[in-house]
């Protein structure tokens, strides 16, 4: 227990940052941190072989660090640093001033095992109840969209990569060398522009802007692969807006034989361009299908420019919580606006 929350001077302090806006305090009161227990304990289940070493951490207090990393786009070693630095950080963990945090590496083992559990999506979808149990139904259509997440370039030999793109790895790499190459990561190409890395898919409803599912791939799967695996059949509408990338004549039957409304941008063709109508309907599209660029400005804007993971088991882990912050932030808004 925090007993720093008996201290008189603690408390006035405490209450001196929620009226300068601490945002951990907000999301302390909306998040209901116990339901997300059961899939932690998870990380803890595992036989131990003596009772030597250290006890292993509270899995809410880890979890709640993540979040704060994600939320403020920290390093490990920063996030350590700004715990045992920052008063509002340790309070919403809940550690006194005389306990000690957890160091990076244990963050950093914390976060390996939620890849390695592949909890993030369960973790996501335990908070997309508590967001339905609070009211905020999915409704007025869905949007769909893809942003690219970057990863660092890999610095390869052609044959190299051409050995990685078959499903293969170097056989002359070490190790040490294979621990540091993602050879899950890809390359893709969008405006002239070359890319690396990895693909957040999302999908949000109209009503609220919260993210009711998404998937994560490399980068080179094209954003149509993904879109009817993340549809929410439970939205109260049947409209659909996405962009011209998703346009073809196979998906816009399959989303009638589903019974979804099409709203998805038109495009032209080489020798046939879009007609004055056709542009306009598109621009009327457009001033709802923007709204999901907004989410993606909003993570652009807290997160690091880059997953700092190698491999697509921990870049899921780190854009699944980066998905799961934004939700929250995203409540904790709407909850100011629709007071219950």
């Amino acid at each position: 227990m925090n007993q720093d929350i008996f201290d008189p001077l603690f408390q006035l302090q405490d209450n001196r940052l929620a009226k300068l806006g601490n945002p951990l305090i907000e999301i302390d009161k909306i998040v209901k941190w116990t339901d997300f227990k059961e899939h932690l304990d998870l990380v803890h289940v595992k036989t131990r072989k003596s009772n030597a070493g250290a006890k292993p951490k509270d899995v809410l207090m880890m979890f709640k660090g993540l979040i704060i990393q994600s939320l403020y786009g920290l390093s490990d070693d920063q996030l350590e640093f700004q715990i045992e630095d920052r008063r509002s950080f340790q309070s919403f963990l809940g550690l006194s001033k005389h306990q000690r945090s957890p160091d990076s590496k244990t963050f950093w083992t914390f976060r390996n095992s939620l890849s390695t559990l592949d909890l993030s999506k369960k973790l996501f979808d335990e908070f997309s109840k508590q967001i339905k149990q609070a009211g905020f139904l999915a409704r007025k259509g869905q949007i769909v969209d893809a942003s690219i997440i970057p990863a660092p370039i890999q610095r390869n030999k052609r044959k190299e990569n051409e050995e990685i793109k078959s499903g293969d790895t170097p056989k002359d790499w070490s190790m040490n060398k294979k621990s540091q190459k993602d050879t899950d990561a890809r390359w893709t190409r969008k405006h002239n522009k070359n890319y690396f890395g990895y693909k957040d898919h999302i999908q949000i409803d109209n009503k609220h802007k919260i993210i009711r599912d998404y998937a994560t791939t490399d980068a080179s799967v094209h954003d149509s692969q993904i879109f009817n695996d993340i549809l929410d059949k439970t939205n109260t509408n049947k409209c659909v807006w996405a962009d011209s990338a998703y346009k073809s004549h196979q998906q816009e039957e399959k989303l009638l034989d589903n019974g979804y409304r099409s709203h998805i941008q038109r495009k032209g063709k080489r020798g046939k361009p879009l007609s004055k109508l056709e542009i306009k309907g598109n621009n009327t599209r457009s001033k709802t299908r923007c709204r999901v660029e907004h989410i993606f400005g909003s993570m652009t804007d807290l997160r690091k420019k880059s997953v700092r993971c190698i491999g697509i088991k921990r870049a899921k882990t780190e854009i699944g919580l980066m998905n799961l912050v934004y939700n929250i932030r995203r409540v904790c808004f709407l909850c100011r606006e629709n007071p219950f």
